[in-house]
Parts: C-alpha cells; sequence; structure tokens
C-alpha cells in the first residue's frame, strides 16, 4: 500500500505535512533550508516537492509512527549524511 502524503505551506519556508499508511498516520512540520534548497541540483525546485520527497524517503527508512513532530532539512542531511541528498537529488531529477 502506498503512503499518503498532504503538504500544507504554512508560510516563512514551513510545511506542515500530513502522512498515512494505512490506520497509521502521523503530522509533522518540516523546515526547508538553504543549505538543501540552493544545491546545485535541487536550485529552482518547488519546496512542496522537496518536501514531498525528504518525507516519501522517510517512510522508506522508518516507519510513520517513527517521523518527528519537526523535521528541519539541514538536521536531516547532518543525520543521514549523504545519502539523503543524493537520492533526494535522483529523485527530483527523475522525470
Amino acid at each position: 500500500m502506498a503512503v499518503d502524503i498532504l503538504v500544507e505551506a504554512l508560510g516563512d519556508r514551513e510545511y506542515l505535512v500530513r502522512v498515512e499508511d494505512g490506520p497509521t498516520e502521523a503530522a509533522t512540520r518540516v523546515r526547508v533550508t538553504d543549505t538543501v534548497a540552493e544545491r546545485p541540483a535541487l536550485a529552482g525546485t518547488d519546496e512542496t516537492r522537496l518536501v514531498r520527497e525528504t518525507i516519501a524517503i522517510l517512510t522508506e527508512r522508518q516507519p510513520v509512527a517513527a517521523i518527528p513532530p519537526m523535521i528541519d532539512l539541514d538536521d536531516l542531511a547532518d543525520a543521514f549524511g549523504d545519502s539523503y541528498l543524493t537520492e533526494l537529488e535522483r529523485r527530483i531529477a527523475a522525470p
């Protein structure tokens, strides 16, 4: 079953994300950061797409119930390192 990801812009580069995986639901706030959004392979990408793909990457690595209530893209990049950034860039480049 596919995970449903709903992204709502809150302003100031913050987004509220609701994630559903069957009966399991989670909500998190995501803050988009310049360090990630301005990488050459990601620059100019719609921030909503960056957030959606980031949450998709997370749900492939951990259960929906384990998604933290607040995510900063810089912190995520620090925690997962190049594997997160490389995967995000690959997904953004895909048609």
